[in-house]
């Protein structure tokens, strides 16, 4: 059975992937226009907000998401601004914006990581202290997300009148990538960015469909509330001691509750229990 068509023509602008656009576009401006009014305002931003692998392991956590805000050249800043918005609107538009946002900042720190440890293979002479920019981890995560969800659906290759399987138009895209990135001085700090890829699959095939949030958030009430369980059990059968030992019986059920005795129960109109929670 085929699957629907896409067609990336025209794909919609949701709320998010159209703001996180917009802040890429602002922010590379705003570098554009510190780099001609400040001859050092590109390097302290490269540095401080920028992805530096020795700086993150001295505590430059913030490194992990701020490096994927960072668009020095226009051509970098297009292309993920189109795949964002080609590959983004679809699963923004399925999932919501807090599934979409959480997925998204997911990859992008999982590219971060990722960098980090592969910096310090020194593979191709590549050091701890070599920056990395760029949305690129966040947007391989979407296109893996994209060809797993979408593999059988068709795409329009607008403007070019022919279809292509999602599926095998994003690993084209990923070919291309990692290609460029080989052929780059340093490539393979761009290559490391793959980790965005790598985790997006992960991500969907094996976290809840709900998402890592709400399954971590339902996780953490049920470990709550079996604790609270467990301390009104215990604080109940000390109780029990602490009475006998007062020549009083009482007795509590397997959930704590208090068992009345007969002429209480008779007492309190017939109910089996005292304390009821």
């Amino acid at each position: 059975m085929r699957g629907r068509t896409i067609s990336l023509s025209l794909p919609p602008f949701t709320k998010w992937v159209k703001r996180l656009i917009l802040i890429y576009a602002g922010i590379c401006l705003l570098m554009a226009i510190l780099k001609l009014t400040s001859p050092y305002g590109r390097e302290w931003t490269l540095v401080y907000l920028g992805l530096i692998p020795k700086l993150v392991m001295r505590g430059y956590i913030w490194q992990l998401i701020t490096y994927s805000f960072l668009h020095f050249e226009v051509m970098h800043l297009l292309f993920n601004a189109l795949a964002l918005w080609m590959f983004g609107s679809q699963l923004e538009s399925d999932w919501g914006s807090k599934r979409f946002l959480e997925f998204y900042f997911f990859c992008t720190v999982a590219a971060a990581l990722t960098t980090v440890a592969v910096s310090y293979t020194h593979v191709l002479g590549v050091s701890p202290g070599t920056p990395t920019i760029g949305a690129s981890g966040g947007i391989f995560g979407l296109l893996a997300a994209f060809g797993m969800l979408y593999g059988e659906s068709e795409v329009m290759m607008f403007p070019l009148p022919f279809m292509i399987k999602a599926k095998y138009f994003v690993w084209g895209i990923i070919f291309l990538t990692l290609l460029g990135a080989m052929e780059e001085s340093g490539g393979i700090a761009n290559v490391a960015h793959l980790g965005g890829l790598l985790f997006g699959y992960l991500y969907i095939k094996f976290l809840p469909r709900r998402g890592l949030v709400n399954s971590t958030s339902e996780q953490y009430f049920s470990w709550r509330n079996s604790y609270y369980r467990w301390k009104r059990r215990r604080a109940a059968r000390k109780f029990e001691v602490y009475m006998r030992k007062h020549d009083r019986q009482v007795h509590f059920d397997e959930h704590g509750n208090y068992i009345p005795d007969d002429d209480a129960r008779k007492g309190n109109g017939g109910s089996k229990s005292g304390w009821v929670n």
